[in-house]
């Protein structure tokens, strides 16, 4: 019985990770929050590059602005807080994701963090 308690949780978490939906579908209804995770990312993306001496780094670097510019032009007087926490919880997460498939050489995880950037970048483009 205590092992059903152990793993159902653990899961309930895998089953969650794969089913969630794509950034982009999931954040669109709020702009807001979608810009501040995407600079969360993409802040995550280019510190990642920079250690890696990845080249491009300086796109990412330029994805960033632009995505920072969008956010500040969609932030109220009294967001800045929210934000802030956004961006950071992106940016950890994103880390993580990126540690797990550079120094575990997970596949999975290097191909989400290459979906999350390009719906990130993406929005930008269209």
């Amino acid at each position: 019985m205590g092992g059903i308690k152990t793993y159902t949780p653990i899961g309930l978490l895998a089953l969650l990770a794969l089913t969630a939906p794509a950034p982009a579908q999931a954040d669109l209804e709020n702009p807001l929050r979608y810009f501040a995770s995407c600079a969360g990312r993409l802040s995550a993306q280019m510190e990642h590059e920079w250690l890696l001496a990845d080249a491009n780094s300086d796109q990412t670097e330029d994805h960033r602005a632009a995505m920072i510019s969008l956010l500040d032009a969609t932030m109220g007087p009294d967001d800045g807080r929210q934000v802030l926490a956004w961006r950071i919880e992106a940016k950890a997460a994103h880390s993580r994701l990126l540690t797990r498939a550079t120094f575990r050489e997970d596949t999975w995880a290097k191909d989400r963090a290459v979906q999350m950037v390009q719906a990130c970048t993406s929005i930008m483009m269209s």
